[in-house]
């Protein structure tokens, strides 16, 4: 998990003193509309959102990963997933998914590509059920990024400069307080995004950002 540093309460987490990377080299020019909308993110709609309650603080970003079929890199079976026109037949893995209705606001791909399909200010459907720091129904309150992979191979280089930027751009955005992966708000039942995800290359370039030990 990290966590900004104004936020912490608890003298429990780690701050990593490493220089960044890139930090000096974050594009300030990355912007979202009225409606959250990515400017530099390609817009593909997807019908499985809903409003959020109102008044409700997006603070929580959560890192996700996603390969159809798993392990497998490329093609179009995520988009159809998140837009209810999977093949369910195209592949034996993907009878599970019969029915199975859920988005993630942002796709990552293996070229670093960022697709998009819910709105920022939307409730996408990304997380099922969840709990975080005594709150449950964690797409109330946060935003999902999904990276084109898997639990058993690293992430590209590409991958992770693309979450830099667009993760750094949600900060200007949203009073985000805490990133974490979808096994801390579903333990027991999800695993992503898994061991190959690098949290520390990641929070080197996050300004204010620390590598934390907080149970969420």
């Amino acid at each position: 998990m990290l966590t900004r540093i104004e936020a912490l309460s608890s003298p429990a987490a780690i701050v990593n003193d490493v220089a960044s990377d890139i930090a000096s080299e974050i594009a300030s020019d990355w912007v979202m509309d009225a409606q959250s909308w990515c400017a530099q993110a390609q817009a593909v709609i997807s019908p499985n959102f809903g409003p959020r309650p109102l008044g409700m603080a997006v603070d929580l970003l959560v890192i996700h990963n996603i390969s159809l079929p798993l392990a497998e890199f490329g093609g179009d079976y995520i988009l159809d997933l998140f837009q209810n026109r999977l093949d369910y037949d195209a592949h034996p893995s993907f009878a599970s998914l019969r029915g199975v209705q859920v988005s993630s606001h942002f796709l990552i791909r293996r070229d670093g590509q960022i697709l998009q399909f819910v709105a920022g200010s939307s409730r996408a459907w990304h997380a099922g059920v969840s709990h975080f720091q005594g709150r449950d129904g964690c797409n109330d309150f946060s935003i999902g990024i999904e990276l084109e992979g898997c639990d058993t191979c690293a992430f590209t280089d590409a991958q992770y400069l693309s979450l830099t930027h667009l993760s750094n751009c949600l900060m200007r955005y949203f009073p985000l307080q805490h990133i974490v992966g979808h096994h801390e708000i579903a333990p027991g039942r999800k695993t992503d995004p898994g061991p190959y995800f690098d949290w520390l290359r990641y929070q080197r370039n996050l300004p204010g950002w620390i590598l934390s030990e907080l149970a969420p």
